[in-house]
């Protein structure tokens, strides 16, 4: 190969010489390059978890609304040193503030009050059977009769149960899309009686499928719920209550500090007392999350800079080597008006096209296992981030450079004349 003693960073001849010696050690080239692979997989997968989780919760709370405010009641984790001792004590929510609050707060337009049923209730399984087809996945739901329009939850057939029904604790009930699928293979549920926990119920509408979830489920497409005042009578002890509060168009602020406020007041809260429960909106929530995944970010970012921290020596130590191997085909270059800057940029080139090549293939091979989690969790995205992309090419790019100065500094200092007598 000729070679072109004028000047050239990025020249076709150096980016020859790179392939060149790249393909000659093709082995020895992924083997140095397996840490920059390891280290771009993991930021790429994990980013496209995250992207994905991030968006079906995002989903699922903006189904609520813009101006829904949620409040509950959560007993502390004994378990957790950071949780005071009073949250360990704090009492449960009461149902019947859906009703109270939109009387005292001017800027709530309307409130439901739902009450969560375990899947084991002493020492049972609580399911749902139709005709011997049997739903251990579900979830039974007490709620009142202005749930679905409090929460914007459509319904794909049928309607919701009455406050009347609810009233007189009518043996009636709304389905998930899930538990009707499983229920009722043929879509025919409105009308039928299904068993949930020895009870009899009569199907009077089913609930759309719901857009997000975490990790693409959404626990509201498994539920059976059933009028508020038959759970309450049924199961007298559950503490698991949540209220869902409708503000006015436009009063979701005010809404938020009444609610607050009202429920202090009927909670019997001093004016140096701490709220002992949680209000949160959607934009809150999703806000809470994304602090999380900026924490989880950070944390994969640390594991993985440790990757391509080792892919980093492995590239300085296989250039110096290099160096040594072509010391006289670098004399060679400089016998023939090849400057320093040359054989910088010829090394250095090398260097980033190796460390280029490790990031394709992490990138390449984070797709990969994207689209395979994305057959058993359809809702998470198959393809990565455009800004994982981006990062994780130019951070390889960036190692490459990085860890090559040294091997190619040292190459253009060759003085010419013992090159080309090196051996």
């Amino acid at each position: 190969m000729k070679t072109d003693p004028r000047p050239a960073r990025f020249n076709r001849e150096n980016l020859d010489f790179a392939l060149a010696n790249i393909l000659a050690f093709r082995f020895r080239s992924l083997l140095t390059i397996l840490g920059i692979i390891v280290g771009i997989v993991t930021v790429v997968l994990v980013a496209s978890v995250l992207v994905g989780v991030r968006r079906n919760i995002a989903l699922l709370f903006q189904e609520f609304g813009p101006d829904n405010i949620f409040a509950y009641h959560l007993n502390g984790d004994p378990g957790n040193p950071t949780i005071k001792p009073e949250e360990l004590t704090r009492k449960p929510l009461r149902t019947e503030f859906a009703r109270l609050l939109p009387e005292a707060c001017p800027s709530l337009e309307d409130a439901a009050a739902q009450v969560l049923v375990p899947n084991l209730v002493g020492g049972r399984a609580v399911t749902a059977r139709y005709r011997g087809i049997e739903n251990t996945n579900m979830q039974l739901q007490g709620a009142t009769w202005n749930f679905a329009r409090v929460t914007n939850a459509e319904l794909e057939s049928g309607r919701a149960y009455t406050r009347e029904e609810e009233r007189r604790r009518a043996k009636v009930c709304l389905l998930g899309a899930n538990v009707a699928v499983s229920l009722f293979p043929g879509g025919d549920a409105l009308g039928k009686s299904i068993r949930v926990d020895g009870v009899l119920y009569t199907v009077t509408g089913v609930f759309q499928k719901r857009k997000g979830g975490f990790l693409g489920e959404n626990r509201q497409d498994n539920v059976v719920m059933v009028p508020l005042k038959i759970v309450e009578m049924r199961y007298p002890d559950l503490e698991t209550v949540v209220l869902y509060c409708q503000a006015r168009p436009g009063a979701r602020a005010a809404a938020f500090d009444e609610v607050e406020g009202e429920l202090r007041r009927l909670r019997g809260l001093g004016a140096d007392e701490e709220s002992d429960f949680t209000l949160s909106t959607a934009d809150s929530i999703i806000g809470q999350i994304d602090r999380i995944t900026l924490l989880v970010q950070t944390g994969t970012l640390a594991i993985s800079g440790l990757g391509l921290l080792v892919g980093g020596v492995g590239v300085m130590n296989i250039m110096l080597m290099s160096v040594t191997q072509r010391t006289r085909e670098i004399g060679v270059r400089k016998a023939v008006g090849a400057r320093r800057r040359d054989i910088v940029w010829q090394f250095l080139l090398e260097a980033a096209l190796l460390t280029t090549i490790g990031g394709l293939l992490g990138v390449l091979i984070a797709g990969l296992l994207g689209l395979v989690l994305s057959w058993f969790v359809p809702n998470l995205p198959a393809v990565p981030p455009a800004w994982a992309v981006g990062s994780g090419l130019g951070v390889s790019t960036a190692v490459g450079i990085l860890f090559g100065l040294w091997p190619a500094v040292k190459a253009a200092r060759l003085d010419p004349v013992d090159a080309l007598r090196y051996e």
